[in-house]
Order: structure tokens, then sequence, then C-alpha cells
């Protein structure tokens, strides 16, 4: 099937999704959760599909981790259609409403976007989480995953699809694109007659192609250029393991740490013992002339193009900075304005750091590995916006519906 034809079917049909009851789309999620339990096997044998062609092309460890399904992440897909079944449904609920002098009285109502093109790369559970809250939202959905999951996506879609037409959810509000061609991008992110917002998520490349070539809006999910700012007054246990986490625990993932500042006053301190837990852990550092000098042979020379990178792998470009100021300079000027973190003790330094670091998620004492619409308590999330329309940072339920005005009159006319 074509995109315009996918793209026109997903419009007809999203003007009766506001009509579905609550308790359908509840009942299609667990219903899917269910099959998705049942299809276990299945689900395996076809990511293993992905994961083999992935191998044979030579994908790094990182990209092949973010391809992979094993049991626990396939319970974790399960568990998401249970919490966004749990979640209020926003649709029809009225934000406020107030009365003017003439009788009129004047509300907001959340609505839902309309249809909704998500556009992803790599990891095959985003096709659960972005159905399920498009589901639960009332949006028709248009699936464009990447070549490297297609098998993998497939069979997750025949499923939320069967679980939809069980339940008296239209199939129909849930569209795939079946093609690995990338010439379906610029075509898709044109039809701005049927799709009213573009979401991709993936690499920098995707992400740029899509917002020079989009005449739908694009609500960008940017990558994440995390940093971590070990402040003079961090206490180090704190630090060492958040730091550790921030880039180890899953470093191919967007809200991983690629660059960790340290105050130079904590510097002696700090990196020593940080620089032993990398190396034991393979991560690759890259640091300025003052970080190296802890250790010239295992720290490579960082260079200016360290400090924009998203690695997306085990490795991490590493600062010592004089002063607060310089390290949020420094994460304002680098950073993609995703997840940033400080750790410290000092009261006036957090909230400093809180108020003067323009991103979508800042932190005091914690990994920035959090930033995530699940671990937020939203249920599931699109993607973490960087933009500053509409939203920003975790994308969730409320965010897939936008206000409209309702008046209730009793014949006022205008003079």
């Amino acid at each position: 099937m074509e995109i315009r034809e996918i793209a026109q079917k997903a419009k007809k049909v999203s003007f009766g999704l506001t009509s579905i009851s609550t308790e359908i789309k509840n009942r299609t999620l667990l219903t899917a959760a269910k099959l998705i339990d049942e299809k276990i096997a299945l689900i395996k044998m076809e990511n293993e599909k992905d994961l083999k062609t992935a191998e044979e092309k030579g994908l790094s460890k990182a990209m092949i981790d973010r391809l992979l399904l094993n049991d626990k992440r396939i319970k974790g897909m399960i568990d998401v259609l249970h919490d966004v079944a749990k979640m209020e449904d926003p649709v029809g609920s009225v934000i406020k409403i107030w009365k003017r002098p003439n009788g009129l009285k004047i509300g907001k109502m959340r609505v839902p976007l309309g249809v909704v093109g998500i556009i992803y790369e790599s990891r095959p559970n985003v096709t659960v989480e972005a159905a399920s809250l498009c589901i639960k939202s009332s949006n028709a959905v248009i699936l464009k995953g990447g070549k490297e999951a297609i098998n993998s996506n497939r069979i997750l879609v025949n499923i939320l699809k069967e679980a939809a037409d069980i339940e008296g959810f239209p199939p129909e509000a849930i569209q795939f694109v079946d093609s690995t061609d990338r010439s379906v991008v610029k075509e898709m992110v044109q039809l701005d007659e049927y799709i009213d917002v573009i979401i991709p998520r993936g690499g920098e490349g995707l992400i740029r192609f899509v917002a020079e070539n989009s005449r739908i809006p694009v609500i960008k999910h940017y990558k994440g250029v995390c940093h971590v700012y070990v402040d003079k007054f961090a206490d180090l246990e704190k630090a060492w393991n958040i730091c550790f986490n921030a880039k180890v625990q899953r470093p191919g993932v967007c809200n991983a740490m690629e660059t960790m500042l340290v105050h130079k006053d904590i510097a002696d301190g700090f990196i020593p013992e940080m620089v032993r837990r990398f190396k034991k852990a393979g991560v690759e550092l890259r640091g300025c002339e003052r970080a190296r000098s802890y250790n010239s042979e295992y720290i490579k020379p960082a260079t200016e193009k360290d400090w924009y990178a998203e690695y997306l792998d085990l490795i991490l470009a590493v600062k010592i900075v004089d002063s607060l100021e310089e390290a949020v300079n420094h994460i304002n000027t680098y950073g993609s304005h995703h997840s940033d973190a400080i750790v410290t003790e000092n009261y006036t330094n957090g909230m400093r750091f809180l108020s003067d670091v323009d991103s979508a998620a800042v932190y005091i004492n914690a990994s920035t590995r959090f930033t995530d619409g699940n671990v937020f308590g939203l249920g599931a999330e699109m993607g973490i916006s960087t933009d500053k329309i509409h939203v920003r940072g975790p994308m969730g339920l409320e965010d897939l519906t936008i206000p409209k005005y309702i008046i209730f009159g009793d014949g006022q006319i205008r003079e």
C-alpha cells in the first residue's frame, strides 16, 4: 500500500475516534498485552531476523542492543500497555470554564491531535509505546519504523491491530508503513492534507531531514547530548555512582551521559576513582588537557567535535571547569537541550543550575537515565521532545491532545 493511501485511511478514520469510549480503548490495550504475552516466541523469532541482518551489516553493539527484544523488554511493552490503560483518559476533559458579562460560558476541552505520523529508528518497543498512547488519546497513528527493525515492527503492529479488531477499536487507526524505502519518508512528510503532526525519533540526520522537508508541523525529538556536572560541593560517592550509571547502564539511548563536567576544586578527589571505574567498564574517555593530566595514557585528547557528540556508545567526553557558570555555559552551548544533571550538596548551586540550564529535563543529584515517559509516570512516551512549542520533554497522553474552545450560549448575539 502506498503512503498516500495509508494517510488517507488514517485521516478518514480519525474523525470518529473521539466517540470511542474509554472502556473500549482500555480493553484494546489490555487485549494487546495479553496477545503479546501469548506470542512471545513469535515476536522473538521475528526479532532474531532483524538482529541477524544487523550483525551481517556490521552495526555497532549499541545499535544491536537497541534492536533486541528479550524477555525483559517484551515484559516492558506489556507493562506499558497495562500502565496506559490505567491512565486517566484526557480526551473530552474540560480544562477550565468561565463566564462572561453577557452570559456566555467559555471553556477549553482537550481533543486529539488527529493523525500522528511517527518516524523512528532501531527500537521496536517504540511501536507499542506510540500506538498505545495514540489509541488511548483517540489519535490515528502512522508508524514508520526503520528498516533495521522491519520484522519486529510488523509482528507488533499485527498484534495491535488484532487486539483492536477484537475489542471494537478501528484497526485502520493503526497504520504501518511496511516499506524500507527511504524515499517514503520524504513523501510522507509532504502529506499535510492528511497528517496533522510528524514526530521524528532517531539520529540527527533523520531529524534534520524531516524538519527540512516537512510541510507538516514537526515535534522534534532531537539527539541527546546529555551532561552531568560534578560540582565542587558534590558528595563523591553520589557523583561516582550517578556518573557511572548515566554512562554505562545503557549507553545507546538518548538520555545517557555524553559529557562529564568536573569542577577543578573536586577533580583530585573525584577523577582518579571515576577513571578506574570507567576503565573497568570499557569506557573510552576523551578529555581536555587538564582532565588528561590524571591519566594521559588512557584519556585521549578531546576535540571541539567531542563536545557536540552523541556517541550512543561507551565513549565519554570529560572536561574540567573553573565554575558553575562555566559548566552551565558549556551545557547551553554544546548540549542538545535534552537532559542534564548537577551533583551537589549546595542548595543555591543546585537551584541556580535548575534555573539556568536550558534543557527539557534538569536534575539535581540523579542520573539523566530517568528521562523517560514511563519512569516519569506518564504511562509511556512518544519520545522526548527538545522543542519549545506544544510540548517539551517526555511526550505522554496529555501531550497528544490540544485544547479547543467550547462556548455555551442562550441566544446571545454580538452587537
